[in-house]
């Protein structure tokens, strides 16, 4: 039996079955929980009239990457003792090369217009589709007067729709109740295909440390199936999931379409579980394979003070947990200056929203034209309220670091070793810096500096800290002593 779509409704067809009719009508608005990674809870209100005993109904509009066994029809109220008997799930959707691989060995009717727009028919016999569900498309094969052409010789003309043909991802249910009910039931799914994503714009005038920070929500749908006027939930958080044996059906096609949303009214929050839960304060029609945005936090005057970060070491000088004696390790030096940003997720640095992770993006205005010039970027994660934030933007141009061993004392023969260090930081600006010296004690954990030019602080077990000034166009040197005891 064919069955004729309207397209902007998600339509329940309805079959007989044992005498038994299940009338089911368009659904009311679908719900959506998107989950940042890569999957969605997908829920719809029906209208379902069963009979008592067994219905056969099918619903035609879930997405292309449903998981099937997550179907759950119900009534949300409890009082209808509702059973699906059986289901199953269909996503042969009629195509151009569908019908083709189902006609394979008989002949059709091709139209070909020629140039002056006039149409005629060429019979040709399908020796190969070409469809392949389930990997490349093959180039159909076509004989026409004898011979075989490796293409269509015009626009294939089919019988009339096949009985079991389907122009949608279907599901299909044999329904059991014991009694007849008239009931709005929900029918909830999980869906691969559906994302979001966040990201911060951040933007700093040429001098000075405040920030005025907009976040972005970013939705893409490539299930497969079109939401109209959805509302729309968005969980942050990583939620344990069980991987397939086998690969998720890919995304359809990559164009989307970039569509930016007033957010007039505020993006909502709350804990949930253990994670976040962020609502969209208005409908938003999802078609398949667009991507939308969605202003979901602002604020203005976030303090992020620029840092200097020079690890000397930090590529060849980590503590691997056991004694090292090796006289050569960790003497290697790189003179890249960590360029960061700081900031404490709280309130009174006008933030104080759990954040999800996302991009962020550095910019800083142009003080003789008033433009932005983007200055660095890097990923934020999860990051609660009132948690401190400090990410890597970029490696300083004009100020840079040396790291040098100017002495190793110790041997197999000896319960100790001592090594001293030279570290000189340059910075070549016109404005003095303070630049954080970070050293790792990577030898043993049993270690104490016995010399040292500056005041230096423990970080943790096996690293150390020194916060040096070095004024404007100047070189600020800094020497340690470290001591080892084997003992």
């Amino acid at each position: 039996m064919g069955y004729d779509m309207v397209p902007s409704m998600r339509t329940f067809l309805t079959t007989v079955a044992c005498a038994v009719v299940a009338a089911i009508t368009a659904p009311a608005q679908p719900a959506l929980t998107i989950y940042n990674q890569g999957f969605a809870v997908v829920r719809e209100r029906v209208a379902l009239d069963l009979k008592a005993g067994e219905n056969s109904a099918a619903f035609a509009g879930v997405t292309a990457q449903v998981e099937a066994d997550s179907v759950v029809l119900r009534d949300p109220t409890g009082k209808v003792p509702l059973r699906i008997l059986e289901q199953s799930y269909r996503a042969d959707v009629m195509s151009q090369s569908l019908l083709l691989s189902l006609n394979e060995g008989r002949t059709l009717d091709f139209l070909v217009r020629d140039q002056n727009a006039k149409e005629y028919t060429v019979h040709g016999k399908v020796i190969r589709s070409g469809h392949n569900p389930t990997g490349e498309r093959m180039t159909p094969i076509i004989e026409v007067d004898g011979k075989l052409r490796f293409s269509l010789p015009g626009e294939p003309l089919f019988p009339a729709l096949a009985g079991d043909g389907i122009l949608k991802p279907t599901l299909a249910w044999k329904i059991g109740t014991p009694q007849a009910a008239k009931f709005e039931a929900e029918l909830g799914y999980i869906s691969g295909g559906i994302s979001w994503q966040a990201a911060y714009n951040l933007v700093a005038p040429e001098k000075g440390d405040a920030l005025d920070v907009t976040g972005w929500v970013t939705v893409s749908n490539q299930s497969g199936t079109m939401f109209e006027n959805a509302a729309i939930k968005l969980m942050a958080g990583e939620v344990n999931r069980v991987q397939p044996d086998r690969p998720m059906p890919t995304a359809r096609g990559k164009g989307a379409v970039m569509m930016a949303m007033a957010a007039q009214e505020a993006v909502t929050e709350k804990a949930f579980d253990e994670f976040h839960l962020y609502t969209l304060p208005r409908s938003v029609t999802l078609r398949d394979r667009e991507t939308k945005q969605v202003e979901f936090m602002r604020a203005t005057g976030v303090k992020a003070p620029v840092i200097y970060v020079y690890d000397g070491a930090a590529m060849y000088g980590a503590f691997h947990g056991g004694m090292n004696r090796d006289p050569g390790y960790g003497t290697q030096s790189n003179k890249k200056v960590w360029v960061m940003r700081e900031f404490k997720n709280s309130e009174e640095n006008k933030l104080g929203l759990p954040l999800p992770k996302g991009r962020l993006r550095f910019y800083r205005r142009d003080s003789a034209d008033g433009r932005i010039e983007f200055t660095g970027e890097n990923e934020l994660e999860h990051t609660a309220k009132n948690e401190l934030i400090r990410v890597k933007t970029g490696e300083a141009f004009d100020v840079v670091g040396e790291r040098t061993r100017t002495n190793f004392n110790g041997n197999n023969r000896q319960d100790f070793a001592e090594e001293d260090f030279e570290i000189r930081v340059r910075n070549r600006k016109a404005e003095p810096v303070t630049v954080r010296v970070v050293e790792h004690l990577y030898r043993w954990t049993n270690w104490s500096l016995t010399q040292k030019s500056d005041a230096f602080s423990k970080k943790d077990a096996q690293t150390v800290e020194f916060n040096v000034a070095v004024p404007a166009d100047s070189e600020k040197v800094v020497t340690y002593r470290v001591r080892y005891e084997w003992r």
